[in-house]
Protein backbone atom coordinates (compact mmCIF):
# COMPACT_ATOMS: atom_id res chain seq x y z
CA UNK A 1 0.00 0.00 0.00
CA UNK A 2 1.51 3.62 -0.66
CA UNK A 3 1.81 6.13 1.13
CA UNK A 4 0.92 9.36 -0.20
CA UNK A 5 2.54 11.97 1.14
CA UNK A 6 4.29 13.51 -1.65
CA UNK A 7 7.03 14.78 0.59
CA UNK A 8 7.85 11.01 1.66
CA UNK A 9 7.97 10.15 -2.25
CA UNK A 10 10.44 11.84 -3.76
CA UNK A 11 11.81 12.64 -0.47
CA UNK A 12 12.11 9.45 1.54
CA UNK A 13 11.24 11.65 4.30
CA UNK A 14 8.25 12.92 6.28
CA UNK A 15 5.25 11.62 7.38
CA UNK A 16 1.75 11.14 5.52
CA UNK A 17 -0.86 5.64 3.45
CA UNK A 18 -0.27 0.00 4.77
CA UNK A 19 -2.03 -2.31 5.90
CA UNK A 20 -0.09 -5.24 7.45
CA UNK A 21 2.55 -2.60 9.45
CA UNK A 22 4.04 -3.32 12.40
CA UNK A 23 2.87 -2.23 16.00
CA UNK A 24 3.16 -2.78 19.43
CA UNK A 25 4.62 -1.14 23.00
CA UNK A 26 7.84 -0.57 23.11
CA UNK A 27 8.80 -3.45 25.05
CA UNK A 28 7.25 -5.57 22.14
CA UNK A 29 9.08 -3.66 19.39
CA UNK A 30 6.28 -1.69 18.41
CA UNK A 31 4.92 1.41 19.43
CA UNK A 32 6.30 3.59 21.95
CA UNK A 33 6.64 6.57 23.82
CA UNK A 34 9.26 8.72 26.24
CA UNK A 35 12.89 8.25 25.50
CA UNK A 36 12.71 4.24 24.75
CA UNK A 37 12.39 4.39 20.74
CA UNK A 38 13.47 1.85 18.59
CA UNK A 39 13.25 -0.24 15.52
CA UNK A 40 11.13 -3.46 15.34
CA UNK A 41 9.16 -5.51 12.50
CA UNK A 42 5.56 -6.94 12.92
CA UNK A 43 4.75 -9.90 14.90
CA UNK A 44 2.64 -10.46 12.25
CA UNK A 45 0.26 -13.79 11.49
CA UNK A 46 -2.31 -13.41 14.22
CA UNK A 47 -5.86 -13.91 13.50
CA UNK A 48 -8.68 -14.79 15.53
CA UNK A 49 -11.64 -16.37 13.39
CA UNK A 50 -14.10 -16.54 16.49
CA UNK A 51 -14.52 -12.92 17.78
CA UNK A 52 -17.69 -11.32 17.70
CA UNK A 53 -18.97 -7.87 18.67
CA UNK A 54 -19.38 -5.76 20.50
CA UNK A 55 -15.37 -5.08 20.16
CA UNK A 56 -14.70 -4.76 24.58
CA UNK A 57 -14.38 -1.45 25.74
CA UNK A 58 -11.52 0.67 26.34
CA UNK A 59 -10.68 0.81 29.83
CA UNK A 60 -12.29 4.32 31.25
CA UNK A 61 -13.91 5.85 27.73
CA UNK A 62 -16.32 8.25 27.64
CA UNK A 63 -19.10 9.01 24.75
CA UNK A 64 -18.67 12.46 23.44
CA UNK A 65 -16.88 15.11 22.10
CA UNK A 66 -14.37 16.07 18.64
CA UNK A 67 -11.00 14.86 17.58
CA UNK A 68 -9.41 17.03 15.26
CA UNK A 69 -6.56 15.27 13.43
CA UNK A 70 -4.13 17.27 11.50
CA UNK A 71 -2.38 15.74 8.28
CA UNK A 72 0.93 17.67 8.01
CA UNK A 73 1.86 17.81 4.36
CA UNK A 74 -0.52 14.81 3.62
CA UNK A 75 -2.77 15.79 0.79
CA UNK A 76 -5.60 12.86 1.84
CA UNK A 77 -7.38 10.87 -0.42
CA UNK A 78 -8.31 11.87 -3.96
CA UNK A 79 -11.90 9.86 -4.13
CA UNK A 80 -13.92 8.36 -0.59
CA UNK A 81 -14.63 5.26 -2.95
CA UNK A 82 -14.07 2.37 -0.99
CA UNK A 83 -12.68 0.45 -4.10
CA UNK A 84 -10.31 2.68 -4.91
CA UNK A 85 -8.72 2.71 -1.76
CA UNK A 86 -4.68 1.79 -1.60
CA UNK A 87 -3.43 4.61 0.66
CA UNK A 88 -2.18 4.51 4.11
CA UNK A 89 -4.39 7.83 4.87
CA UNK A 90 -7.13 7.33 3.39
CA UNK A 91 -7.82 3.04 4.22
CA UNK A 92 -6.57 3.93 7.71
CA UNK A 93 -9.33 6.84 8.35
CA UNK A 94 -11.99 4.94 6.10
CA UNK A 95 -11.41 1.19 7.28
CA UNK A 96 -11.44 2.50 10.95
CA UNK A 97 -14.89 4.25 10.84
CA UNK A 98 -16.54 4.31 7.81
CA UNK A 99 -16.17 1.37 5.27
CA UNK A 100 -16.30 -2.66 6.50
CA UNK A 101 -15.26 -5.49 4.29
CA UNK A 102 -14.92 -9.28 4.89
CA UNK A 103 -11.85 -9.05 7.61
CA UNK A 104 -10.33 -6.38 10.02
CA UNK A 105 -7.63 -5.83 12.20
CA UNK A 106 -7.73 -4.94 15.87
CA UNK A 107 -5.01 -4.39 18.54
CA UNK A 108 -4.48 -6.97 20.73
CA UNK A 109 -2.83 -5.72 24.36
CA UNK A 110 0.70 -5.74 23.65
CA UNK A 111 -0.07 -3.36 20.17
CA UNK A 112 -0.27 -6.26 17.92
CA UNK A 113 -2.17 -6.56 14.85
CA UNK A 114 -4.91 -9.31 15.14
CA UNK A 115 -7.14 -10.41 11.94
CA UNK A 116 -10.56 -10.69 12.84
CA UNK A 117 -13.77 -11.17 10.98
CA UNK A 118 -15.84 -7.79 10.11
CA UNK A 119 -19.03 -8.57 7.59
CA UNK A 120 -18.04 -12.20 7.29
CA UNK A 121 -18.53 -14.46 10.48
CA UNK A 122 -15.20 -15.68 10.36
CA UNK A 123 -12.23 -15.45 8.51
CA UNK A 124 -13.66 -17.87 5.30
CA UNK A 125 -12.94 -20.84 4.43
CA UNK A 126 -10.83 -22.12 1.64
CA UNK A 127 -11.24 -25.24 -0.24
CA UNK A 128 -7.94 -27.56 -0.23
CA UNK A 129 -5.85 -26.23 -2.60
CA UNK A 130 -6.55 -22.53 -1.79
CA UNK A 131 -8.45 -21.76 -5.09
CA UNK A 132 -12.20 -21.53 -3.58
CA UNK A 133 -12.77 -18.87 -0.55
CA UNK A 134 -16.58 -18.80 1.13
CA UNK A 135 -17.13 -16.06 2.91
CA UNK A 136 -20.16 -16.03 5.00
CA UNK A 137 -21.99 -12.50 5.63
CA UNK A 138 -23.55 -11.68 8.91
CA UNK A 139 -27.33 -10.75 8.60
CA UNK A 140 -26.84 -7.48 11.28
CA UNK A 141 -24.81 -5.09 9.36
CA UNK A 142 -26.46 -1.98 8.32
CA UNK A 143 -26.05 0.90 5.83
CA UNK A 144 -26.61 4.41 7.25
CA UNK A 145 -29.80 4.79 5.70
CA UNK A 146 -30.75 1.45 7.76
CA UNK A 147 -30.96 -0.84 5.04
CA UNK A 148 -29.65 -4.15 5.50
CA UNK A 149 -25.87 -5.21 3.90
CA UNK A 150 -26.67 -7.93 1.67
CA UNK A 151 -24.13 -10.66 0.42
CA UNK A 152 -25.04 -9.54 -3.10
CA UNK A 153 -23.95 -6.07 -2.57
CA UNK A 154 -20.63 -7.24 -0.73
CA UNK A 155 -20.24 -9.62 -4.35
CA UNK A 156 -20.59 -6.32 -6.18
CA UNK A 157 -18.21 -4.45 -4.40
CA UNK A 158 -15.88 -7.25 -5.16
CA UNK A 159 -16.68 -7.26 -8.72
CA UNK A 160 -16.03 -3.51 -8.89
CA UNK A 161 -12.59 -3.88 -8.09
CA UNK A 162 -11.55 -6.08 -11.24
CA UNK A 163 -12.77 -2.58 -12.90
CA UNK A 164 -9.22 -1.15 -13.85
CA UNK A 165 -10.14 2.08 -15.91
CA UNK A 166 -12.77 2.91 -13.20
CA UNK A 167 -10.40 2.35 -10.16
CA UNK A 168 -6.46 2.80 -12.07
CA UNK A 169 -4.96 3.06 -8.87
CA UNK A 170 -7.18 0.77 -6.71
CA UNK A 171 -6.12 -2.53 -5.54
CA UNK A 172 -8.16 -4.49 -7.19
CA UNK A 173 -5.43 -3.61 -10.22
CA UNK A 174 -2.59 -6.14 -8.35
CA UNK A 175 -4.60 -8.41 -5.91
CA UNK A 176 -7.77 -9.21 -7.85
CA UNK A 177 -6.33 -8.92 -11.23
CA UNK A 178 -3.67 -11.41 -10.06
CA UNK A 179 -5.73 -13.86 -8.24
CA UNK A 180 -9.37 -14.06 -8.77
CA UNK A 181 -10.19 -16.56 -11.86
CA UNK A 182 -11.35 -14.83 -15.13
CA UNK A 183 -9.90 -11.51 -14.13
CA UNK A 184 -7.82 -11.73 -17.40
CA UNK A 185 -11.04 -11.14 -19.77
CA UNK A 186 -13.39 -9.04 -17.75
CA UNK A 187 -13.32 -5.16 -17.61
CA UNK A 188 -15.62 -4.91 -15.09
CA UNK A 189 -19.10 -3.62 -14.46
CA UNK A 190 -18.18 0.09 -15.81
CA UNK A 191 -15.90 -0.75 -18.24
CA UNK A 192 -17.44 -3.85 -19.53
CA UNK A 193 -20.28 -2.18 -19.72
CA UNK A 194 -22.07 -5.10 -17.09
CA UNK A 195 -23.63 -3.05 -14.34
CA UNK A 196 -24.88 -6.20 -12.81
CA UNK A 197 -21.82 -8.09 -12.69
CA UNK A 198 -23.74 -10.95 -14.90
CA UNK A 199 -20.57 -11.66 -16.71
CA UNK A 200 -17.65 -12.28 -14.51
CA UNK A 201 -18.41 -16.14 -13.11
CA UNK A 202 -15.58 -15.89 -10.65
CA UNK A 203 -17.80 -14.99 -7.70
CA UNK A 204 -21.42 -16.64 -7.03
CA UNK A 205 -24.23 -15.89 -4.16
CA UNK A 206 -25.71 -18.38 -2.64
CA UNK A 207 -27.90 -17.16 0.73
CA UNK A 208 -25.09 -15.07 2.81
CA UNK A 209 -22.62 -17.35 1.27
CA UNK A 210 -20.20 -15.70 -1.12
CA UNK A 211 -17.67 -17.99 -2.79
CA UNK A 212 -14.82 -16.39 -4.87
CA UNK A 213 -12.95 -18.89 -7.66
CA UNK A 214 -9.03 -18.07 -7.82
CA UNK A 215 -6.84 -18.38 -11.26
CA UNK A 216 -4.08 -19.44 -8.80
CA UNK A 217 -3.63 -20.38 -4.93
CA UNK A 218 -4.44 -17.62 -2.64
CA UNK A 219 -3.64 -18.62 0.79
CA UNK A 220 -4.22 -14.98 1.83
CA UNK A 221 -6.91 -14.55 1.11
CA UNK A 222 -8.40 -13.71 4.39
CA UNK A 223 -5.78 -11.09 4.51
CA UNK A 224 -6.98 -9.17 1.36
CA UNK A 225 -10.07 -9.36 2.62
CA UNK A 226 -9.70 -6.56 5.01
CA UNK A 227 -9.40 -4.01 2.08
CA UNK A 228 -12.65 -2.01 1.50
CA UNK A 229 -12.32 -3.15 -1.87
CA UNK A 230 -13.48 -6.39 -0.33
CA UNK A 231 -16.93 -5.04 0.97
CA UNK A 232 -20.04 -3.93 -0.12
CA UNK A 233 -21.25 -1.39 -2.62
CA UNK A 234 -25.19 -0.37 -3.39
CA UNK A 235 -26.22 -1.98 -6.49
CA UNK A 236 -26.49 -0.22 -9.49
CA UNK A 237 -26.31 3.31 -10.10
CA UNK A 238 -26.34 4.35 -7.06
CA UNK A 239 -22.25 3.36 -6.72
CA UNK A 240 -21.29 4.69 -9.64
CA UNK A 241 -18.13 6.37 -10.10
CA UNK A 242 -16.89 8.87 -9.92
CA UNK A 243 -19.76 10.45 -7.75
CA UNK A 244 -19.85 8.06 -5.47
CA UNK A 245 -16.33 8.90 -3.93
CA UNK A 246 -17.45 12.40 -3.06
CA UNK A 247 -19.90 10.84 -0.21
CA UNK A 248 -19.96 6.65 -0.21
CA UNK A 249 -22.76 5.35 2.18
CA UNK A 250 -21.33 4.28 5.36
CA UNK A 251 -21.87 0.87 7.12
CA UNK A 252 -19.29 1.87 9.28
CA UNK A 253 -19.63 3.39 13.08
CA UNK A 254 -19.37 7.23 11.68
CA UNK A 255 -20.74 8.45 7.93
CA UNK A 256 -19.42 11.65 5.76
CA UNK A 257 -20.88 14.74 7.06
CA UNK A 258 -18.63 16.65 4.30
CA UNK A 259 -15.62 16.08 2.09
CA UNK A 260 -12.90 18.71 0.09
CA UNK A 261 -10.74 16.76 -1.16
CA UNK A 262 -7.07 18.18 -0.10
CA UNK A 263 -8.65 19.98 2.51
CA UNK A 264 -10.81 18.49 4.97
CA UNK A 265 -13.10 15.41 5.89
CA UNK A 266 -15.80 15.45 8.30
CA UNK A 267 -17.33 12.26 10.10
CA UNK A 268 -20.36 12.62 12.24
CA UNK A 269 -22.29 9.65 14.27
CA UNK A 270 -23.69 6.65 11.92
CA UNK A 271 -26.80 6.16 13.94
CA UNK A 272 -27.95 3.07 12.38
CA UNK A 273 -24.82 0.82 12.92
CA UNK A 274 -24.89 -1.55 15.60
CA UNK A 275 -22.44 -2.17 17.73
CA UNK A 276 -23.09 -5.56 18.18
CA UNK A 277 -22.63 -6.61 14.52
CA UNK A 278 -19.19 -5.06 14.82
CA UNK A 279 -15.96 -7.42 16.41
CA UNK A 280 -13.60 -4.19 16.29
CA UNK A 281 -14.73 -0.87 16.04
CA UNK A 282 -16.20 2.09 18.93
CA UNK A 283 -18.56 5.03 18.64
CA UNK A 284 -17.02 7.26 21.57
CA UNK A 285 -16.26 10.66 19.52
CA UNK A 286 -19.79 12.32 18.59
CA UNK A 287 -17.64 13.71 15.52
CA UNK A 288 -13.75 13.58 13.68
CA UNK A 289 -12.36 16.08 11.65
CA UNK A 290 -9.64 15.32 9.26
CA UNK A 291 -7.23 18.37 8.13
CA UNK A 292 -5.11 17.89 5.35
CA UNK A 293 -2.42 19.34 4.10
CA UNK A 294 -1.29 21.51 6.85
CA UNK A 295 1.91 22.87 7.44
CA UNK A 296 3.99 21.00 9.75
CA UNK A 297 5.39 24.26 11.90
CA UNK A 298 1.95 25.43 12.39
CA UNK A 299 0.43 21.64 13.53
CA UNK A 300 3.80 21.12 16.02
CA UNK A 301 2.99 24.53 17.71
CA UNK A 302 -0.84 24.36 18.30
CA UNK A 303 0.46 20.40 19.97
CA UNK A 304 3.00 21.45 21.93
CA UNK A 305 0.77 24.41 22.94
CA UNK A 306 -1.24 22.90 25.44
CA UNK A 307 -3.90 25.52 24.20
CA UNK A 308 -7.51 24.23 23.84
CA UNK A 309 -6.82 23.66 20.28
CA UNK A 310 -4.16 20.48 20.87
CA UNK A 311 -5.97 18.90 24.01
CA UNK A 312 -8.67 17.15 21.46
CA UNK A 313 -6.66 17.03 18.71
CA UNK A 314 -4.02 14.41 17.15
CA UNK A 315 -1.22 15.10 14.85
CA UNK A 316 0.30 12.38 12.47
CA UNK A 317 4.05 14.20 12.05
CA UNK A 318 5.89 15.90 13.95
CA UNK A 319 8.71 18.15 13.28
CA UNK A 320 12.59 16.65 13.38
CA UNK A 321 13.80 20.31 15.27
CA UNK A 322 10.25 19.67 18.10
CA UNK A 323 11.55 15.81 18.82
CA UNK A 324 13.31 16.75 21.95
CA UNK A 325 11.14 18.85 23.51
CA UNK A 326 7.97 16.87 22.91
CA UNK A 327 9.57 13.67 23.90
CA UNK A 328 10.13 15.16 27.18
CA UNK A 329 7.20 16.96 27.05
CA UNK A 330 4.78 14.77 25.88
CA UNK A 331 5.45 10.55 27.47
CA UNK A 332 3.12 8.57 26.26
CA UNK A 333 1.24 11.36 24.50
CA UNK A 334 4.21 10.89 22.04
CA UNK A 335 3.79 7.80 20.07
CA UNK A 336 6.58 5.82 17.76
CA UNK A 337 4.98 3.66 15.51
CA UNK A 338 6.61 0.85 13.94
CA UNK A 339 5.74 -0.02 10.53
CA UNK A 340 6.61 -2.59 7.73
CA UNK A 341 6.78 0.53 5.29
CA UNK A 342 9.77 1.52 2.74
CA UNK A 343 10.78 4.85 0.83
CA UNK A 344 12.00 4.24 -2.05
CA UNK A 345 13.75 6.72 -5.28
CA UNK A 346 12.88 4.55 -8.80
CA UNK A 347 15.08 5.49 -11.75
CA UNK A 348 13.27 5.04 -14.78
CA UNK A 349 14.33 1.65 -16.23
CA UNK A 350 14.04 1.94 -19.59
CA UNK A 351 15.76 5.71 -19.68
CA UNK A 352 18.40 5.00 -16.95
CA UNK A 353 19.65 1.55 -18.43
CA UNK A 354 22.85 1.16 -16.90
CA UNK A 355 23.29 0.14 -13.38
CA UNK A 356 26.49 1.87 -12.60
CA UNK A 357 24.28 5.17 -13.28
CA UNK A 358 21.35 3.75 -10.66
CA UNK A 359 23.94 3.14 -7.93
CA UNK A 360 25.55 6.34 -8.99
CA UNK A 361 22.43 8.22 -7.73
CA UNK A 362 22.62 6.03 -4.55
CA UNK A 363 25.71 7.14 -3.29
CA UNK A 364 24.45 10.32 -4.51
CA UNK A 365 21.02 10.85 -2.49
CA UNK A 366 22.25 12.54 1.18
CA UNK A 367 20.08 10.49 2.79
CA UNK A 368 20.48 12.65 6.77
CA UNK A 369 20.23 15.70 5.00
CA UNK A 370 16.85 14.93 3.30
CA UNK A 371 15.06 13.04 6.25
CA UNK A 372 15.67 16.48 8.64
CA UNK A 373 14.97 18.61 6.07
CA UNK A 374 11.92 17.07 5.72
CA UNK A 375 11.41 16.66 9.52
CA UNK A 376 12.43 13.30 10.41
CA UNK A 377 14.22 12.38 13.40
CA UNK A 378 17.39 10.05 12.16
CA UNK A 379 17.57 6.69 13.95
CA UNK A 380 14.12 7.40 15.56
CA UNK A 381 11.71 7.72 12.36
CA UNK A 382 14.06 6.77 9.49
CA UNK A 383 16.81 4.16 9.47
CA UNK A 384 19.33 3.40 6.03
CA UNK A 385 17.01 0.80 3.82
CA UNK A 386 18.95 -2.34 2.12
CA UNK A 387 16.07 -3.73 0.28
CA UNK A 388 12.75 -3.65 -0.90
CA UNK A 389 11.25 -6.39 2.07
CA UNK A 390 10.95 -4.67 5.31
CA UNK A 391 12.65 -5.27 8.86
CA UNK A 392 10.83 -8.14 10.41
CA UNK A 393 9.37 -9.51 7.45
CA UNK A 394 9.38 -13.60 7.24
CA UNK A 395 11.51 -14.35 4.32
CA UNK A 396 14.34 -11.19 4.45
CA UNK A 397 17.56 -11.73 3.21
CA UNK A 398 20.33 -9.80 4.74
CA UNK A 399 22.41 -8.68 2.17
CA UNK A 400 23.92 -5.37 0.49
CA UNK A 401 24.20 -4.55 -2.90
CA UNK A 402 27.75 -3.34 -2.53
CA UNK A 403 29.03 -5.16 0.28
CA UNK A 404 28.58 -2.41 2.44
CA UNK A 405 25.08 -0.78 3.39
CA UNK A 406 25.15 2.32 0.46
CA UNK A 407 25.43 5.72 2.40
CA UNK A 408 26.32 9.50 0.92
CA UNK A 409 29.46 9.56 -0.80
CA UNK A 410 29.41 11.89 -3.85
CA UNK A 411 32.80 10.84 -4.85
CA UNK A 412 31.94 7.03 -5.32
CA UNK A 413 29.10 8.64 -7.50
CA UNK A 414 31.11 10.18 -9.70
CA UNK A 415 33.33 7.25 -10.12
CA UNK A 416 30.34 5.02 -11.19
CA UNK A 417 29.02 7.60 -13.47
CA UNK A 418 32.93 7.74 -15.24
CA UNK A 419 32.64 3.84 -15.56
CA UNK A 420 29.21 4.11 -17.17
CA UNK A 421 30.78 6.89 -19.62
CA UNK A 422 29.35 9.64 -18.46
CA UNK A 423 31.99 11.33 -16.52
CA UNK A 424 32.48 14.64 -18.88
CA UNK A 425 29.71 16.62 -18.07
CA UNK A 426 26.93 16.13 -15.75
CA UNK A 427 23.85 13.49 -15.97
CA UNK A 428 20.57 14.75 -16.55
CA UNK A 429 17.94 14.11 -14.08
CA UNK A 430 14.35 15.09 -14.45
CA UNK A 431 12.21 14.52 -11.31
CA UNK A 432 8.78 16.64 -9.81
CA UNK A 433 8.09 18.00 -5.85
CA UNK A 434 5.23 19.05 -4.06
CA UNK A 435 6.03 22.54 -3.93
CA UNK A 436 2.59 22.68 -1.17
CA UNK A 437 4.48 21.28 1.53
CA UNK A 438 7.72 23.40 3.03
CA UNK A 439 9.13 20.41 4.13
CA UNK A 440 8.95 18.85 0.51
CA UNK A 441 10.76 21.84 -0.38
CA UNK A 442 13.58 21.99 1.74
CA UNK A 443 14.28 18.40 1.15
CA UNK A 444 14.23 19.05 -2.39
CA UNK A 445 17.07 21.43 -1.45
CA UNK A 446 18.89 19.24 -0.14
CA UNK A 447 18.46 16.16 -3.09
CA UNK A 448 19.49 18.83 -5.62
CA UNK A 449 22.62 19.79 -3.89
CA UNK A 450 23.52 15.88 -2.92
CA UNK A 451 22.79 15.18 -6.79
CA UNK A 452 24.80 17.60 -8.56
CA UNK A 453 27.67 17.11 -5.93
CA UNK A 454 27.51 13.93 -7.21
CA UNK A 455 28.13 15.13 -11.00
CA UNK A 456 24.20 14.99 -11.84
CA UNK A 457 22.61 17.93 -12.96
CA UNK A 458 18.42 17.87 -11.75
CA UNK A 459 15.95 19.59 -12.98
CA UNK A 460 13.51 19.85 -10.69
CA UNK A 461 9.51 20.26 -11.85
CA UNK A 462 7.45 21.74 -8.56
CA UNK A 463 3.89 20.55 -8.98
CA UNK A 464 0.23 21.24 -6.80
CA UNK A 465 -1.14 18.07 -6.61
CA UNK A 466 -0.23 14.20 -5.59
CA UNK A 467 2.59 13.12 -6.80
CA UNK A 468 1.28 9.69 -7.53
CA UNK A 469 -1.42 11.67 -9.98
CA UNK A 470 1.73 12.34 -11.96
CA UNK A 471 3.57 9.49 -11.67
CA UNK A 472 0.56 6.63 -12.59
CA UNK A 473 -0.58 8.38 -15.29
CA UNK A 474 1.43 7.47 -18.24
CA UNK A 475 -0.46 10.03 -20.90
CA UNK A 476 0.46 12.99 -18.65
CA UNK A 477 2.93 15.56 -20.41
CA UNK A 478 5.00 16.17 -16.74
CA UNK A 479 5.56 12.36 -16.58
CA UNK A 480 6.54 12.02 -19.89
CA UNK A 481 9.62 14.18 -19.35
CA UNK A 482 10.70 12.43 -16.41
CA UNK A 483 13.57 9.88 -15.82
CA UNK A 484 13.36 9.55 -12.02
CA UNK A 485 10.24 8.81 -9.87
CA UNK A 486 9.70 7.60 -6.07
CA UNK A 487 7.51 5.40 -4.29
CA UNK A 488 6.88 4.47 -0.19
CA UNK A 489 5.88 1.07 0.11
CA UNK A 490 3.78 -0.69 2.99
CA UNK A 491 3.13 -3.73 3.11
CA UNK A 492 -0.40 -5.30 2.84
CA UNK A 493 0.19 -7.92 5.40
CA UNK A 494 2.86 -9.74 6.24
CA UNK A 495 4.51 -11.65 3.16
CA UNK A 496 6.49 -10.27 0.15
CA UNK A 497 3.40 -11.22 -2.20
CA UNK A 498 2.30 -7.38 -1.08
CA UNK A 499 5.70 -6.06 -1.99
CA UNK A 500 7.52 -6.94 -5.01
CA UNK A 501 4.97 -7.97 -7.17
CA UNK A 502 3.14 -4.55 -7.11
CA UNK A 503 7.02 -2.67 -7.45
CA UNK A 504 8.57 -4.62 -9.55
CA UNK A 505 5.98 -6.68 -11.41
CA UNK A 506 6.22 -5.99 -15.41
CA UNK A 507 2.79 -3.46 -15.96
CA UNK A 508 2.05 -3.44 -12.18
CA UNK A 509 0.43 0.15 -11.46
CA UNK A 510 2.94 1.09 -8.52
CA UNK A 511 6.15 0.00 -10.89
CA UNK A 512 7.16 3.95 -10.79
CA UNK A 513 10.08 2.88 -12.31
CA UNK A 514 9.14 0.36 -15.00
CA UNK A 515 11.41 -2.14 -14.40
CA UNK A 516 10.62 -5.09 -16.27
CA UNK A 517 12.36 -8.53 -16.45
CA UNK A 518 10.87 -11.77 -17.59
CA UNK A 519 13.03 -14.11 -15.59
CA UNK A 520 11.66 -11.81 -12.16
CA UNK A 521 8.70 -12.12 -13.82
CA UNK A 522 8.15 -16.04 -14.14
CA UNK A 523 10.13 -16.70 -10.91
CA UNK A 524 7.33 -14.20 -9.02
CA UNK A 525 4.81 -15.73 -10.76
CA UNK A 526 5.85 -19.22 -9.35
CA UNK A 527 6.20 -18.61 -5.85
CA UNK A 528 2.40 -19.10 -5.61
CA UNK A 529 2.75 -22.73 -6.55
CA UNK A 530 4.97 -23.87 -3.82
CA UNK A 531 4.42 -25.22 -0.10
CA UNK A 532 3.20 -22.32 1.76
CA UNK A 533 6.11 -22.96 4.16
CA UNK A 534 8.63 -22.38 1.50
CA UNK A 535 7.18 -19.29 0.07
CA UNK A 536 9.12 -16.81 1.99
CA UNK A 537 12.14 -17.73 1.43
CA UNK A 538 11.31 -17.71 -2.17
CA UNK A 539 10.27 -14.04 -2.25
CA UNK A 540 13.62 -12.91 -0.04
CA UNK A 541 15.42 -14.61 -2.74
CA UNK A 542 13.65 -12.74 -5.21
CA UNK A 543 14.39 -9.80 -3.39
CA UNK A 544 18.00 -10.05 -3.35
CA UNK A 545 18.23 -11.23 -6.79
CA UNK A 546 16.43 -7.67 -7.94
CA UNK A 547 18.65 -5.79 -5.91
CA UNK A 548 21.91 -7.33 -6.51
CA UNK A 549 21.36 -7.83 -10.54
CA UNK A 550 19.64 -4.59 -11.34
CA UNK A 551 19.13 -2.38 -8.89
CA UNK A 552 16.25 -0.97 -10.43
CA UNK A 553 14.87 0.59 -7.31
CA UNK A 554 16.96 2.62 -4.59
CA UNK A 555 15.89 2.36 -1.10
CA UNK A 556 16.18 5.04 1.21
CA UNK A 557 14.56 4.44 4.74
CA UNK A 558 12.63 2.07 6.34
CA UNK A 559 10.21 4.03 8.11
CA UNK A 560 8.95 4.27 11.65
CA UNK A 561 5.91 7.17 12.29
CA UNK A 562 5.51 9.35 15.26
CA UNK A 563 2.33 10.36 16.32
CA UNK A 564 0.99 13.20 18.41
CA UNK A 565 -1.95 13.23 20.86
CA UNK A 566 -3.66 15.47 22.79
CA UNK A 567 -3.85 15.71 26.49
CA UNK A 568 -7.92 14.78 26.20
CA UNK A 569 -7.50 12.36 23.80
CA UNK A 570 -8.11 8.90 25.42
CA UNK A 571 -6.09 6.00 24.73
CA UNK A 572 -3.25 7.43 22.26
CA UNK A 573 -1.99 4.51 20.19
CA UNK A 574 -0.98 3.70 17.10
CA UNK A 575 -2.78 0.98 14.71
CA UNK A 576 -0.14 -2.02 13.51
CA UNK A 577 -2.17 -2.79 10.51
CA UNK A 578 -2.07 0.23 9.00
CA UNK A 579 0.61 2.53 10.08
CA UNK A 580 -1.50 5.36 11.17
CA UNK A 581 -3.08 6.40 14.71
CA UNK A 582 -5.46 3.94 16.24
CA UNK A 583 -8.39 5.76 15.16
CA UNK A 584 -11.22 2.91 16.00
CA UNK A 585 -10.14 3.05 19.85
CA UNK A 586 -9.78 6.99 20.54
CA UNK A 587 -12.24 8.95 22.56
CA UNK A 588 -12.38 12.70 24.16
CA UNK A 589 -12.19 12.48 28.24
CA UNK A 590 -14.77 14.06 29.45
Amino acid sequence: MKRNKPLALVAGAALLTLAACGGGSSDEGGGGSGTDREFGGQEGGTKDAERQGPAADVEGATTGGTVTVYLPGDPGPDTLDPTSGWSVTGNSIQQALTSRSLTQYVRDESGQPVLVPDLATDLGTPNDDFTEWTFTIRDDATWEDGKPVTADEVAFGICRSLDAEAFPSGPGTEYSASYFQGADTYKGPYTGKDPGCEKWDGISVEGQDVTITMAKPFPDMDYWGAFMAMGPAPLGNASKPPNYGNKPLSNGPYKVESFKPNEELVLVKNDQWSAESDPGRHQYADEFVFKFNQDQAKVDEIMLSGNSDSQTAVSTALGSDKYNDANGKLGERLVQQTSQCVSMLTPDYTKITDINVRKALAYAYPYEDVWIAGGEVPGVTRVPANSLMPPGMAGKKEFQVDGEQITYDPEKSKELLAEAGYGDKPYPITMVYYEVDPLAVAAQDQITKGFEAGGFKVKAIPVQESLYNIWLDPDNKVNKQLNFRGVNWCSDWPAGSTILPSLARTGAVYNTAYFSEKSIDEEMDQISTLPLDEQADAWGAVDEKIMTEYFPIIPTAFRNDLFVFGEKIGNPTGDGSIGAPNYKDLYVMQ
